[in-house]
């Protein structure tokens, strides 16, 4: 038996189940919310000798859970996630925190008036990929950023609650954000008209950053085959974190910019896959929220992290809207 602290799930649907089958492994998992009929043999199947409910009400009351995990429809984070915080609970909450910045403020609020923990399921951040990348990008070994270039296509589940850019986007946005240590100054994004009147299946976005460096993200559930690809390019290299490749899921490519000519030129140069762990990304995360709930300390993908991908989502919604126009991203 372990010491992490005792959590309590709220859904077990297709995502839910996966977060279930972690805490579980992780000895942490005491109670589970789920409504439906394949909810509740989701749970039992994923989490075996886990207790199963059907009304979160029973889990936010109870006294012995130390934390909460949501993975319910998006539209429903906000309110759950404020009642758990006011029952004196720590939050794991599945992204998108919420469906507008206003929300997303006010939950970040609440748990820092509060002094809960509050974190923001951003699984990618925790994908011994990107944290390799991440390291890379520390010792300055691409030298100054230029563009960043994210992928994700599919041929898969079309929503009709919402569009690909809600449901895929904020996966790229996170590792943007995370990547580039800020939030970008203007955003422009296009979807299509969609099967699902109103819904875009497929939208390309383009974001703007105050010095220069500017990132590219296309998304797409209705696509022929699956790319998960994330190209990142500076002056003096490159590197790319391809997550449906086999083997060597980081590549760095030691490209560079000659800028001595009389105009800017790339050189190309050989390519090296980079090692990095085996490590589950979902695992690690969920630990990762375990211990910050055990140390008090705060997530990498916490509440406000959360809250910058939100308003990147928010501006590129509004831009869809109006045909494609350039929104600002404001800080507040």
């Amino acid at each position: 038996m372990n010491d992490y602290p005792k959590i309590g799930l709220i859904g077990c649907g297709n995502w839910g189940r996966n977060l279930a089958r972690n805490f579980h492994s992780l000895e942490s998992l005491k109670v589970i919310s789920a409504r439906s009929p394949q909810g509740r043999r989701n749970a039992e199947e994923s989490a075996p000798g886990v207790e199963v409910v059907g009304n979160p009400d029973e889990i936010l009351d109870r006294a012995d859970l130390a934390a909460v995990v949501l993975a319910t429809p998006a539209e429903t984070h906000y309110a759950l996630t404020m009642r758990a915080l006011e029952a004196g609970k720590d939050v794991f909450v599945e992204k998108p925190m919420a469906l507008n910045a206003a929300d997303g403020e006010d939950m970040v609020k609440k748990a820092e008036s509060l002094g809960r923990i509050l974190m923001v399921g951003h699984i990618l951040e925790y994908h011994p990929a990107v944290t390799a990348l991440k390291a890379v990008l520390k010792k300055g070994d691409l030298g100054q950023l230029l563009h960043l270039s994210a992928t994700r296509l599919n041929c898969g589940k079309i929503r009709s609650e919402e569009n690909v850019w809600w449901s895929f986007a904020p996966h790229d946005v996170s590792l943007i954000l995370r990547l580039a240590g800020r939030l970008p100054e203007k955003i422009s994004c296009c979807g299509n008209p969609g099967l699902t009147p109103g819904v875009s299946d497929a939208v390309t976005a383009f974001l703007w950053f105050s010095d220069g460096l500017t990132a590219g993200i296309s998304v797409d559930w209705a696509f022929p085959f699956k790319e998960r690809r994330l190209s990142v390019a500076g002056e003096r290299g490159m590197a790319v974190f391809d997550d449906c490749a086999a083997d060597h899921k980081l590549v760095r490519y030691h490209h560079r910019i000659n800028r001595e000519g009389e105009r800017p030129a790339s050189e190309a140069g050989k390519s090296s896959p980079m090692p990095i762990s085996d490590q589950e990304p979902l695992l690690a995360e969920c630990r990762h929220f375990l211990e910050c709930v055990a140390s008090r300390r705060q997530p990498l993908s916490d509440g406000r992290s959360g809250l910058a991908v939100l308003r990147v989502l928010r501006a590129g919604q509004e831009s869809m809207e109006q045909s494609g126009a350039p929104v600002f991203i404001g800080e507040g």
